[in-house]
């Protein structure tokens, strides 16, 4: 919604917050409520933990369980029991252990949140004093501190206030605004945002500018987990708790891991590592068709295809079955320096030399869309999530950002008067960073266009891109040294020394099952990998002559990665031992070379 949900899931190799796992679920019904298992399919009437004194069911049972408090890992197992369905089991449990999941109102609380019974739920928030003593009849909504019930309702009246808007309800939304939410509020620029939202023209425009899916959407289910947060977890347990720690074991096994290279999540039976033999070091096949230097290499999203670009006209474009030319796109006038996949792979925008960019059509090799010329060279693209739009970043100062339609004439000019360097957007559509030619990264709403803020960078960047989760940022700087950036927190968490910078734009990127190293190119012609987490230095392979200039993992076969340089090679590296059907074609190719 408006504020940021920072709890953090991991996926099967790939970080996710909390708020991505509620999206997937399914979203619950609104009356009955079936899909939610705190405060539901209770059968006991011990609360937290209570039970009768004579008829103690946890009578003789140790108080912790292999050092765990006890009734914390019996609620989560009824918890978890519940969100895989089975709810007689969970019931069993909870007859047995004498605890219960939820007090009875904290359930009415988050069945109130949930049918959007914004009276309700705020009559039952500001009753909130129980003790959250156990064996008390109701232990009640008691809050992690007691300036929470302000901002708890302060999201409530929010969610409350853009439901109305939705309902095109003016009037009462304006109600909303100036009586019950302008008394808590102190930030003035969040009403002043807020009172915008009243001159959105539609409720897709509401929706996009508020970052906000509308309450058929999962906003209440989200709005809940921001407020539980707010909620002693004793009393009212985060959702889907045990997903979450068996997501963190598996991720701190992923961290530690440092050839992380398995592309399915590890398994629960065991702990996880990786052999060091299955990383890809091997330099397995040349790929020589681009005739120039070449200056950018990139995989699609699915991994399927591979392009590059360079310094001649011409872009090739691989596939990564056979490592065949399938399509040249023809027609630039002059080189060019970098290339952008759109989401659904259908399409690439090149950024060219001679001033315009290009919308290709990724099989036909035909022309979409040429851009008008600017004064300067187009340096980089990023895409919309819908593979709709794009945004066009150049070195000209007059109009660094601009972005296109694919299938109109509509372009909006962004008004930023700074040149741009290079660029990338997040997966999820929220973020656009930009890094200029002197020291500065800008980091733009993609959805506002509005700065969020800038970062100095203490030396000139080279190149940029966003992690697949849309949290970290990379920045290669032309001192040598690379560095990771939480995007939220705004703080630097890694750097990554030993490759060379230089005059010249050097590329680095993420790489690896879960996105677990951090990849770049060097003025040296080496190519540099370390392990994301810690910042250790892995390999350092054999590149190019005289630089290499960028690098590209494959996303679908983390055993296989792509360089380029300035000899006019685009070099793919295997594993020597490889399980995936391309890298063992190219491992074969090679073996075929080495013996001939």
């Amino acid at each position: 919604m408006l504020s940021d949900n920072d709890a953090n899931i991991s996926q099967n190799g790939s970080t996710a917050s909390a708020s991505s796992l509620q999206q997937h679920s399914s979203a619950p019904q609104r009356q009955n409520l079936p899909g939610i298992t705190n405060g539901s399919h209770k059968s006991v009437s011990a609360t937290n933990g209570s039970s009768g004194a004579d008829g103690n069911p946890n009578h003789g049972r140790p108080k912790t369980y292999f050092g765990h408090d006890h009734e914390e890992v019996t609620r989560i197992l009824i918890q978890a029991l519940s969100d895989m369905g089975y709810h007689t089991a969970a019931e069993s449990v909870s007859r047995d252990s004498g605890c219960s999941l939820e007090s009875p109102t904290v359930a009415s609380f988050r069945t109130a949140v949930l049918n959007g019974a914004w009276a309700e739920a705020e009559a039952l928030l500001v009753g909130a004093t129980g003790s959250g003593v156990r064996g008390s009849p109701d232990s009640g909504l008691v809050l992690a501190s007691g300036s929470d019930r302000d901002l708890m309702r302060c999201w409530l009246r929010q969610q409350k206030y853009l439901e109305l808007l939705e309902q095109r309800d003016t009037p009462r939304a304006l109600k909303v605004l100036r009586e019950e939410l302008t008394p808590l509020y102190h930030d003035t620029a969040k009403l002043h945002f807020l009172s915008s939202l009243l001159m959105c023209r539609s409720t897709d425009d509401l929706r996009l500018k508020a970052d906000w899916d509308g309450a058929n959407g999962e906003s209440r289910r989200l709005l809940l987990s921001q407020l539980s947060r707010c909620i002693s977890p004793s009393v009212m347990l985060p959702e889907h708790r045990l997903a979450v720690l068996l997501q963190q074991v598996k991720q701190s096994q992923i961290d530690l891991c440092l050839y992380h290279t398995a592309a399915s999540s590890p398994s629960l039976y065991s702990d996880h590592s990786c052999d060091q033999r299955h990383f890809p070091t091997e330099a397995a096949l040349d790929l020589t068709d681009l005739g120039g230097e070449a200056w950018q290499v990139k995989f699609s999203h699915d991994g399927s295809k591979l392009a590059a670009c360079g310094s001649k006209e011409e872009v090739v474009i691989w596939d990564t079955t056979t490592f065949k030319s399938i399509t040249l796109l023809r027609g630039h006038e002059d080189g060019v320096g970098s290339l952008a996949w759109s989401p659904d792979d259908t399409m690439i925008v090149t950024c060219c030399q001679d001033k315009h960019a290009r919308v290709w059509d990724v099989k036909s090799g035909s022309l979409i869309k040429k851009t008008h010329i600017f004064a300067e060279p187009v340096i980089g693209c990023v895409w919309a999530p819908d593979s709709k739009s794009f945004v066009v970043g150049t070195l000209d100062k007059s109009s660094s950002l601009c972005k296109f339609n694919v299938h109109d004439d509509e372009t909006i000019d962004w008004g930023k008067k700074h040149r741009v360097q290079d660029l990338c957007g997040s997966p999820n559509g929220r973020w656009l960073v930009a890094v200029d030619d002197g020291l500065t990264a800008h980091v733009y709403n993609a959805l506002t266009r509005e700065l969020e803020f800038s970062m100095d960078l203490k030396a000139r960047p080279t190149s940029v891109s966003i992690s697949e989760d849309s949290r970290h940022l990379l920045i290669n700087k032309n001192d040598g040294e690379a560095q990771l950036v939480d995007i939220m927190s705004r703080t630097s968490v890694q750097k990554y020394v030993g490759h060379s910078g230089g005059t010249y734009q050097i590329r680095s990127s993420f790489g690896g099952a879960n996105e677990s190293f951090v990849i770049s190119a060097s003025e040296n012609g080496s190519v540099y990998i370390w392990h994301k987490s810690t910042g250790v230095s892995l390999e350092v392979l054999t590149g190019h002559t005289p630089r290499s200039n960028a690098v590209s993992w494959n996303p679908g076969d983390p055993c296989m990665l792509a360089s380029c340089g300035d000899d006019g090679l685009v070099k793919m590296y295997v594993n020597p031992f490889p399980t995936h059907p391309s890298s063992v074609l190219l491992a074969s190719q090679r073996r075929c070379v080495a013996s001939s």
